[in-house]
């Protein structure tokens, strides 16, 4: 049975990440109407960050030379570490009962909210591998950072993710929906950028549609 994990790290309620990962989910759920769907909002309930109990447990995993994910928990040895074991061990079985892995996330400060970096961290340690399952981000930013765009330099959204999926989980499958120029919704003086937007948003919520029945 497919599966789809559905996360949010918006801080806002009504967010425009938000609104792009809801178009995707709903038209993946409309093709698997028996497929297993699990969401989980990182924002409104935020992952603890990383203590020494999980840094003992990654140095175990380099020592063994190897990550085999089914016996992970047998390498905890430790009061600190059972303790970081209990909270890495719900995230990592969520993620792998997906094949899907739908990540709605806006740009802050050029990069990636604190809360989807805690997620990331808690999930992850070396040598190990997430393929073949699939990663679709559907983003909000406030300018534009589209190659060509005089800010794109400063991209270390999708950079930094399609790095990391890459990089530690060996996964290339990774697909990025961006919405930009979402501050002109705010911002006076961006206003004049406001039909840009509307015409990114609007290209962004039929291509997480679309991406959603394909996947």
């Amino acid at each position: 049975m497919t599966a789809l994990l559905h996360l949010d790290a918006s801080a806002r309620r009504n967010s425009v990440s938000r609104l792009l990962g809801t178009a995707f989910a709903d038209a993946w759920r409309g093709e698997h109407p028996a497929g297993g769907y699990t969401y989980r909002d990182l924002a409104a309930d935020p992952i603890p960050f990383i203590g020494e109990g999980w840094t003992e447990l990654c140095d175990r995993v380099l020592a063994r030379g190897s990550t085999d994910l089914d016996r992970l928990g047998e390498l905890v040895n430790s009061p600190a570490q059972q303790e970081a074991w209990e909270i890495v061990e719900p995230l990592l079985t969520e993620v792998r009962a997906a094949d899907v892995i739908l990540i709605g996330t806006p740009m802050y400060n050029y990069s990636i909210p604190a809360s989807l970096k805690a997620w990331l961290d808690q999930i992850t340690f070396p040598r190990m591998s997430l393929a073949p399952r699939r990663f679709v981000v559907v983003t909000a930013r406030g300018g534009a950072y589209s190659p060509g765009a005089p800010k794109a330099i400063y991209d270390y959204q999708e950079r930094y993710l399609r790095d990391f999926f890459a990089g530690h989980f060996a996964v290339q499958d990774t697909v990025f929906v961006n919405a930009e120029l979402v501050n002109s919704r705010h911002d006076p003086a961006l206003a004049h950028l406001r039909e840009k937007h509307e015409a990114s948003y609007t290209a962004a919520l039929d291509t997480a549609r679309r991406l959603g029945k394909e996947y």
